[in-house]
């Protein structure tokens, strides 16, 4: 495997959190991200005996895509991994522009342009089981788009080209989704580390609708080995499901992560509910059958493990982490 691995989004918790796994493996990585690069306690890679391998590059896949084709070709990447999405679901009803230029329209732009570019070999695009929509039933990697949401239409749209370009132009998509990936570094609004910090700050965790939505949670350690196991191993044109085979409502994780920190089943003197969020899908299950028997690839880490992981990162890091702000900021 050649040491020319383009990371697109590496400032996002994936993102990130692959170049560090990348830079342990003694490969040389080139991360471009529309932000300037965040606080060290948010990116794993900083901390890396192997950073001089790292290039980082600012560059917005909307406002810079001059710059990004001038990268490409000085690079010429073998392999790439692209993580870079708007994320959130709710606040895609807001603006769905902003969401369907980024995951899509740009998406479309970069694929075009490498669509001839000999140099490349797999393009790895870390998608979201959103696509899917609400489906109760286990789902393979054939299963059918059914998006509910802006944002999940935005990701289904720029799938769909995708594998448009792969049956008729032989573009090296593959495509991985995972279920709820979690761990330390990641953004504070998200449920894990919200409902830690919530929990130190003794203020109650907020829960949308009635908590009853069914997730699988999975640590962002074991995505990257098997993100590794696709990059090395995975078949252009394919799709790999990334998931464990444990589902949990969301109001039962809170209640886990209670039970953890506060040593009570008290739970309700910790948690309101508010309105739920509109198009939300209940249910998305996830088979990894695919990456567990062709990649020999297994999720290891427990949940009850990997939120004491977590806590650990917060509770080491609370004095900073403390002042920031535990909601989505939208960025255009």
């Amino acid at each position: 495997m050649k040491n020319n691995i383009f990371v697109i989004g590496s400032n996002s918790f994936s993102g990130s959190n692959f170049v560090d796994f990348l830079l342990d493996k003694k490969l040389f990585v080139v991360g471009i991200s529309r932000s300037k690069e965040n606080k060290n306690i948010f990116l794993k890679y900083k901390k890396n005996k192997n950073i001089k391998n790292f290039k980082f590059y600012r560059a917005d896949i909307n406002k810079n895509f001059n710059l990004i084709k001038k990268l490409l070709n000085k690079y010429k990447p073998s392999i790439i991994i692209n993580f870079s999405s708007q994320g959130m679901v709710n606040e895609s009803w807001k603006s769905p522009l902003d969401w369907y230029l980024t995951n899509f329209l740009s998406t479309v732009k970069i694929v075009n342009f490498l669509l001839k570019k000999k140099y490349l070999k797999k393009f790895i695009n870390f998608t979201t089981p959103e696509v899917y929509g609400n489906n109760k039933k286990k789902l393979s990697e054939e299963a059918k788009f059914n998006p509910s949401t802006p944002y999940a239409l935005s990701r289904a749209s720029a799938d769909t080209h995708m594998k448009l370009m792969n049956k008729y132009k032989k573009f090296p998509i593959i495509f991985t989704r995972a279920a709820n990936v979690y761990g330390p570094y990641q953004q504070l609004y998200r449920i894990v580390p919200k409902t830690i910090i919530l929990l130190i700050k003794k203020k109650k965790i907020p829960i949308d609708g009635n908590g009853l939505t069914f997730r699988s949670f999975i640590h962002i350690n074991d995505v990257n080995m098997a993100l590794y196991k696709i990059l090395q191993h995975g078949k252009t044109g394919e799709t790999y499901h990334i998931s464990t085979s444990n589902y949990i409502s969301i109001i039962d994780l809170v209640k886990k992560i209670i039970k953890i920190l506060r040593k009570t089943k008290n739970f309700n003197k910790f948690i309101y509910y508010k309105r739920d969020r509109i198009g939300k899908d209940e249910f998305y299950k996830l088979s990894s059958k695919k990456i567990i028997k062709n990649l020999n690839w297994k999720p290891t880490i427990t949940l009850d493990d990997g939120i004491n992981d977590v806590v650990e990162w917060i509770q080491k890091n609370y004095k900073f982490l403390a002042k920031n702000k535990l909601t989505y900021q939208h960025k255009k």
